[in-house]
């Protein structure tokens, strides 16, 4: 029996996996995330564990050390990983995790590792009306049901039934959607859980106007944010009754720079690596931002980027 994965895997880097083993999926000690996150920037994890399906991520969990810290990794796209990196676990959601399928005339299965384009797509195909936004967040279902994420007007508190994660310990439990406690681009999911899929429901629609819908919310998009750069999607939440970006604007931080990193000139509540920004310069320019926000209006921003890792 293999009663610490972590070690285990770290002395075999890359080798396949053996007969009898606990685990089937792919376990790599010191692998870069800068590849897999937007930013292209950060250090390294500690390990990086990509399951072979849901029994091999709840054999690891189970087996490994309760001491040792779990995090989920999407598509990176709204995540400051520290230059020093990710201690403990990475746990990274393959194609295993990325189907969706209609259970229904209105719901859908989503795996925690499908895209919100797939969902939307998928949701498009089969007639299903209301999840249109999901195409315009840049994430996995893993990432947005635990943060609660939005665009154009609603959340997934809005079409979320109820998602299935993996604790911790290996547990695999179903939450309704009222049991994650939604509230602004926040959920009450413990540190460590794996969102491992959801159920989403929408309402019936006409697969043509669906995809006109989709088509008018990648193209705002496309308009407004930078979209063909190294960034992070939207940084700092919206406080009530504003917007990020005008009081940004407004404390004159638009194009503002520290390094490579700069405050985006087409839309100022992003941040940008320009190409040799580290991510010490990433979390630097942001924390100048709200200092001049807060010294030009009286608000305090609060990050919606989640900042992961150790300073190098």
């Amino acid at each position: 029996m293999v009663k610490n994965p972590l070690h285990h895997a770290a002395s075999r880097r890359g080798s396949p996996p053996r007969p009898g083993e606990e685990f089937r999926g792919r376990l790599t000690p010191g692998a870069p995330l800068a590849p897999l996150v937007w930013f292209k920037a950060g250090g390294a994890a500690e390990r990086l564990f990509e399951p072979a399906d849901l029994d091999d991520l709840v054999a690891f969990l189970e087996a490994l050390d309760p001491a040792v810290p779990v995090m989920g990794l999407g598509l990176g796209s709204n995540l400051i990983v520290r230059d020093g990196g990710v201690p403990g676990v990475v746990v990274r959601l393959g194609k295993a995790f990325a189907k969706v399928e209609r259970i229904d005339a209105t719901g859908l299965r989503c795996g925690g590792g499908a895209s919100g384009i797939l969902v939307s797509s998928s949701a498009r195909d089969a007639g299903i009306a209301g999840v249109e936004f999901l195409r315009s967040i840049p994430g996995t279902v893993g990432g947005f049901v635990r943060m609660n994420g939005g665009a154009y007007g609603r959340e997934v508190k809005d079409v979320l039934v109820e998602a299935t994660v993996v604790t911790r310990d290996g547990t695999v439990e179903t939450w309704p959607a009222a049991r994650l406690g939604y509230t602004y681009r926040h959920s009450a999911l413990p540190v460590g859980a794996v969102v491992v899929e959801a159920v989403f429901r929408g309402h019936p629609g006409d697969p043509a106007a669906i995809g006109a819908e989709m088509d008018r919310i990648a193209a705002a998009r496309e308009a407004s944010q930078p979209l063909r750069s190294r960034t992070g999607g939207s940084t700092f939440k919206n406080p009530p009754g504003d917007k990020a970006w005008r009081l940004i604007d407004a404390a004159g931080c638009r194009g503002l720079r520290r390094g490579d990193a700069q405050v985006s000139e087409k839309h100022c509540n992003f941040l940008l690596n320009l190409g040799a920004a580290t991510s010490v310069d990433i979390e630097a320019l942001g924390e100048e931002v709200r200092a001049r926000v807060k010294a030009h209006s009286g608000v305090v921003l609060e990050w919606e980027i989640q900042r992961v890792g150790e300073a190098s």
